[in-house]
């Protein structure tokens, strides 16, 4: 059978080490789907596959065993799956049309853990539905608090949960409690001073440990949700680095666009003679400077008063020869 590996793999297909053998790829945006929908995948996997289904790192699943020939048979039995995700599709019926864009990881967030200072989920389907389909390579992840459990560091955009932290001081009952807590857990941003705990703005990350080693309900998380945006986190061969903090207490709106501008940065600066027409993006700003990076992403951007930009950004990484 006559394949067009690059269309197979534009259209969420592997290439396995099996002549003639394909693995699906289900994207999962924020890595939550509807029980019901996993009923689907079994199918496809004991009618289709070769009975098994690997939960792959990026929080979707992989259905392995499938023969060429009967890859638009699965495509046709993903639709239900797609749609009930709220998926972008191009044409039904036909599975995922690019798969360059990676799926959109996130912990469980707030509707589950107490850490977290915002329904993860929610926020990775609303830029999923912003920038897929697309066949550049670009990796987002959303973790609900700083202790990252998602990992976004390791992604070109990572968005972790922030919260202005509000002291109802007719609440405080001065036990120094909140203290204790930010001291242990996290940074150590509060201090006693007239019996009353004080945040050094500086210092705190917006944990929200205050928030939940109160037992007077003294501190609340802010109703207006922050995130701090970490930049060009990755693995590979050549220099794999850990993303860096760009901008803290920056707002839902602002993240979205920025990560739609890069898009455009990327399209404009890619390699044309990338493998695969993919490459990460911190090796393009490589080329061209952050400077040049930072003009495309903030376009029409308007940041809260309160977002701190760092600047300039220093990265180095582990690099091979």
């Amino acid at each position: 059978m006559d394949v067009n590996t690059k269309q197979l793999k534009k259209n969420a297909f592997r290439v396995t080490k099996e002549r003639g053998i394909a693995a699906s790829r289900v994207r999962v945006p924020g890595g939550r789907m509807d029980a019901k929908y996993l009923s689907v995948l079994q199918d496809i996997a004991e009618t289709y596959g070769n009975g098994t289904i690997h939960l792959t790192l990026r929080q979707g699943f992989e259905i392995p065993g499938i023969p060429f020939e009967d890859m638009d048979k699965v495509n046709a039995m993903l639709q239900p799956v797609i749609e009930g995700m709220g998926i972008n599709q191009e044409e039904k019926g036909k599975g995922y049309s690019a798969s360059g864009t990676r799926n959109i990881m996130a912990c469980v967030g707030n509707s589950i853990c107490p850490y977290g200072n915002y329904d993860t989920t929610a926020f990775a389907r609303k830029v999923e539905k912003e920038i897929f389909p697309n066949d550049l390579h670009f990796k987002v992840c959303f973790t609900g608090c700083h202790n990252d459990c998602a990992k976004v560091r390791m992604h070109d955009f990572g968005i972790i949960g922030m919260t202005m932290p509000q002291l109802d001081p007719n609440r405080c009952i001065s036990c120094g409690a909140c203290i204790k807590r930010c001291k242990k857990k996290s940074v150590g941003a509060l201090q006693a001073m007239n019996f009353r705990p004080v945040r050094n703005e500086e210092t705190c990350l917006g944990c929200g440990e205050c928030v939940l080693a109160c037992p007077n309900a003294a501190w609340t998380r802010s109703q207006k949700k922050y995130y701090k945006l970490t930049i060009f986190g990755r693995t590979g061969k050549k220099n794999p680095r850990l993303g860096v903090d760009w901008i803290k207490w920056i707002d839902e709106e602002s993240i979205i666009k920025i990560i739609k501008n890069t898009y455009a940065y990327v399209e404009k600066y890619i390699d044309p003679n990338a493998p695969g027409g993919k490459e990460h993006i911190g090796y393009i700003v490589d080329r061209t400077g952050f400077e040049e990076f930072k003009k495309w992403a903030l376009k029409d951007v308007t940041l809260p008063e309160i977002a701190e930009v760092t600047s300039p950004i220093y990265w180095n990484g582990i690099k091979y020869k």
